[in-house]
């Protein structure tokens, strides 16, 4: 399943390359920018985390260290958190890069374009409209509209994505879909 998962992530990259290209004016999105990984909660599915793994063992020992630090740092942080909603810092992100980079999910693909949410009705955003980044000259944070005509008719919601024409070609099953912490071994809410 792994081969076919590879195949249709490097079909799926050459569709997100062409959109990143047509909307390439608005987007600041360069090297050593990771601000779309020090918040979030990051929506894996089990697929998605399977070849995440794959590309944790092709690390160095000493990266992998590093990430099993973060991910044992991240799980106590959850343990003790009291609040709604955990986000946290990526555990992959090491020194600013993402060491899993060729092996990233959906949501790290995706992440910096806009699309029309056809499911919710509305256009999301990048969060980092909202922090000068990407869209942020099209952007009106007080009337939350963005001024733009060329916002792309695809659905990049991870559950549409792997519901796509492109995901039945290679026969795709996501499996479950979760926050990555949970495939860590993070539970719900008051980890009961």
């Amino acid at each position: 399943m792994l081969i076919e998962y590879s195949q249709f992530i490097n079909d799926f990259d050459k569709l997100i390359d062409i959109l990143f290209e047509s909307q390439k004016q608005y987007i600041k999105c360069k090297r050593g920018c990771s601000k779309c990984c020090v918040q979030g909660e990051y929506p894996y599915s089990q697929i998605e985390f399977t070849y995440l793994t794959q590309g944790y063992i092709n690390l160095p020992q000493n990266t992998k260290i590093l990430v099993q630090q973060n991910i044992r740092n991240l799980l106590m942080n959850r343990k003790e958190f009291k609040g709604e909603r955990f986000e946290y810092t990526c555990p992959f992100l090491i020194n600013g890069e993402c060491c899993v980079y060729d092996y990233r999910g959906i949501v790290c693909r995706t992440f910096g374009l806009c699309y029309y949410d056809d499911t919710q009705g509305y256009v999301r955003l990048p969060n980092c409209a909202k922090e000068g980044l990407n869209y942020s000259e099209y952007f009106d944070v007080e009337k939350n509209e963005l001024d733009i005509a060329d916002i792309p008719k695809v659905n990049l919601r991870i559950d549409r994505v792997f519901n796509s024409e492109l995901a039945k070609k290679y026969n795709i099953e996501c499996g479950e879909i979760r926050p990555m912490i949970e495939w860590f071994g993070g539970s719900k809410k008051n980890n009961k």
